[in-house]
């Protein structure tokens, strides 16, 4: 149906949406429904360590000609600082994902930038039901962090004391950030959720757990440190799905969303 004009398209989604507002007991709006036949696409979008929906909001906005994009702020930004286990809010993120739906969007995609990028992959490994991927500069390396000896004497306590039933202990650890270190404090199954080396911010495993293909686009900038591990890091072992894509741009870590927006856009126009 892409490419069909909105006035053919809407007669069809508005009869779609009067269906399906019937079955969930009317909540389904006209507006919404509107909504809908003008933009296919609706994308949650999420933003880095330490940062805010702010962070990202340029980006989001350049998206909106063809998506609904709804930016939220994630556990790991600075006003919430960790405030539940990795798996509880990639919960949050399902709920959200289910209010689109809900509204009748028929292309859900999940995207993020750094933390957020992980947590996109992460999501499709857990919960399985985005329609796309999109990581934007993929960062947080639990991995990294241990091999190096970056908190991991909080990671060894943290899983121990997870396995002795005593995961609402607080620890404290430093987090690390594009270089910078800050001293972060949370209970142990919280910390456990999110640091752990081979768990759900391990990029790699979340790629290759993708619960079904789809489409997958991994944006990564020629001076982001995570450049030069290539593909085999973790897009190719994200099952095979011909829409997706390996895109690289002239960018570092923090700018790779604003220099690679049109391409994005183009990448999401272009889904079959």
């Amino acid at each position: 149906m892409a490419g069909q004009p909105t006035a053919v398209l809407r007669p069809h989604v508005l009869l779609c949406m009067a269906a399906l507002a019937a079955a969930l007991g009317g909540t389904v709006q006209h507006a919404n429904a509107q909504d809908v036949a003008a933009k296919p696409c609706a994308v949650i979008l999420m933003h880095g360590k330490w940062g805010s929906p702010q962070f990202i909001g340029h980006f989001g906005r350049r998206l909106e000609p063809y998506c609904a994009v709804n930016a939220i702020e994630m556990p790991w930004s600075r006003r919430r600082n960790y405030d539940i286990p990795y798996p509880q809010a990639l919960k949050e993120v399902g709920s959200q994902v289910q209010a689109l739906r809900a509204k009748g969007y028929q292309r859900v995609v999940v995207m993020g930038q750094s933390f957020g990028a992980n947590a996109a992959m992460a999501y499709m490994a857990q919960e399985g039901d985005a329609d796309a991927v999109v990581a934007l500069a993929p960062g947080h390396a639990p991995a990294y962090m241990y091999s190096n000896g970056i908190g991991k004497d909080a990671v060894h306590k943290a899983r121990e004391l997870v396995k002795a039933g005593q995961g609402s202990e607080k620890l404290a650890m430093d987090d690390l950030n594009q270089g910078k270190r800050q001293s972060i404090r949370m209970s142990a199954d919280v910390l456990w959720s999110y640091f752990d080396p081979a768990g759900l911010g391990h990029m790699p495993g979340t790629a290759a757990s993708f619960k079904k293909p789809v489409p997958f686009l991994w944006v990564i900038g020629t001076n982001d440190p995570l450049y030069a591990a290539g593909e085999d890091f973790a897009y190719r072992k994200a099952p095979d799905h011909p829409a997706s894509k390996y895109l690289v741009v002239s960018a570092g870590h923090i700018d790779t969303p604003d220099v690679a927006a049109a391409q994005v856009l183009e990448w999401l126009r272009g889904l079959p």
